[in-house]
């Protein structure tokens, strides 16, 4: 089984799109940290450490940051946001200029060398796999430059202060793999929250939809609620027009059409209470009602649903009265849609109860899930080979977002969800029960979604305003 999601709306979150992340504001900020070090470096080294420092040539690298910084302060707004190759120059710029700083007072003899890897870090956190790259083979090339090409750190008594070679192929060496791997791990973890971030996004989305069909399914039934009596009314006088009018064959066709249009009035109210349950007003329902509910936009898709509820040995008979959240009905839709999508000709919707739990297993006889991924399901924006196409969906492309925003939906409303094969060689012929496909099982404790026996058992009371 494919990862499938849930709607093409959602294709609007993207992982990559980083663009505008920067604001021009902070690297000025960062950058004036940078100046304020420096020039404390250089008069301590100058001045208190009483080393041999070029330093017109030092406050004139410190200067062209200033001047940058003044300028940039004057042209642009305090929230000017820069673009990936904006930020990527103004980096480079940054790079640049500590480079040259490097190269006045020692090169790699000088223990801020490290600082290089500052610039790469940055761009790795905001910046694209390219500006990244670019800067990283950049910073690399400077530090060779800097290793074979720089004015040695002399003392004020002419000593040269020189490490030796060893050693500076050393440091070289660490900081070539400080910029690599610091780099390679920022974007990693910047990435994943970013992508967390971004599927919890599409998380809201969902269930802000599916908050609004449940307001507006309420208002369609409180609508036909209302309007049953006048239009039962008006079919029913209609009818009677049209047997009294039979002598005057106009005015009995203008009755007819007063009956027709009452008639497609109610067949209105009926369709668009569809887009939930028809008693939306109700807070509460049986189990399988729920789960029905939940699966019926995909039960006429050509794929036989069956449905199977029955409590543990010694529960009663009746199914637990649970409370209708959106949340759940959201995340059973993904799920029922998810086997749906890749099963053969049959999936197994089984609702279980007992022990303090209420149980749902959704099996399908589809391929399963994908071994390599089976770990990984429910987070979202899967590796670039999970959403390869799948042969049995051409065009269909999967990023993990459906799985992930019902595995969230779910368990926020208190429940574990658990993925496996039914080809697992591990599981119980009692758990495989002659299926071959993929299985995804949702627990929940009774507290959780379940109703007392007092409030299912007791009245209802009055309808509440629905607040849309």
């Amino acid at each position: 089984m494919a990862i499938a999601t849930p709607d093409p709306a959602l294709d609007l979150v993207s992982q990559d799109a980083r663009s505008d992340w920067v604001r021009l504001r902070t690297l000025l900020v960062l950058r004036w940290l940078a100046i304020l070090g420096q020039t404390i470096t250089v008069v301590v080294a100058a001045f208190y450490l009483g080393l041999r420092v070029e330093l017109g040539l030092c406050f004139l690298a410190i200067g062209a940051s200033v001047i940058s910084n003044l300028i940039a302060m004057t042209i642009f707004p305090e929230n000017q946001r820069l673009s990936d190759r904006d930020a990527m120059l103004t980096l480079l710029f940054d790079l640049s200029q500590l480079s040259f700083l490097l190269f006045l007072t020692g090169g790699l003899n000088n223990p801020f060398a490290l600082l290089i890897l500052a610039p790469v870090t940055i761009s790795a956190t905001a910046l694209t796999v390219r500006s990244t790259t670019i800067l990283g083979v950049l910073a690399v090339a400077m530090i060779t430059l800097l290793a074979l090409f720089h004015v040695p750190l002399t003392t004020a008594g002419g000593e040269v202060l020189q490490l030796p070679d060893i050693f500076i192929a050393g440091f070289w060496i660490s900081i070539t793999i400080g910029i690599v791997f610091l780099s390679a791990y920022a974007r990693r973890i910047t990435s994943e929250t970013h992508s967390m971030s971004q599927a919890l996004l599409a998380t809201q989305m969902a269930l802000a939809r599916e908050q609004k069909l449940t307001d507006l399914g309420g208002v369609v039934a409180a609508a036909a609620h209302e309007l049953g009596t006048p239009l039962a009314t008006i079919k029913l006088v209609s009818t009677e027009l049209v047997e009294e009018l039979s002598d005057h064959p106009e005015l009995a066709e203008d009755a007819r059409l007063i009956r027709d249009q009452a008639d497609r009035c109610r067949d209105i109210l009926r369709s668009m209470g569809r887009a939930g349950k028809d008693d939306l007003h109700m807070r509460s329902a049986p189990f399988g009602a729920v789960v029905r509910e939940a699966a019926e936009p995909h039960a006429g898709r050509g794929i036989d649903v069956q449905y199977d509820f029955a409590g543990d040995e010694g529960e009663p008979q009746g199914q637990p009265v649970i409370w209708r959240k959106p949340e759940v009905i959201h995340g059973l839709r993904n799920l029922v849609q998810n086997a749906v999508d890749f099963a053969q000709a049959r999936i197994w919707v089984e609702g279980s109860w007992g022990d303090g739990e209420i149980r749902l297993r959704i099996t399908d006889d589809g391929p399963g899930y994908p071994q390599d991924l089976l770990g990984r399901l429910g987070d979202p924006f899967l590796s670039r080979r999970a959403r390869a196409q799948s042969p049995d969906r051409p065009g269909y492309e999967g990023m993990g977002l459906g799985l992930f925003i019902a595995k969230t939906l779910l368990e926020r409303s208190g429940a574990r969800v658990t993925f496996w094969n039914a080809s697992d060689p591990f599981l119980s012929a009692e758990d495989k029960s002659g299926k071959s496909g993929a299985i995804v099982e949702v627990i929940w404790p009774h507290q959780a979604i379940g109703l007392l026996e007092s409030e299912a058992t007791g009245p209802l009371g009055e309808n509440q305003p629905i607040a849309i």
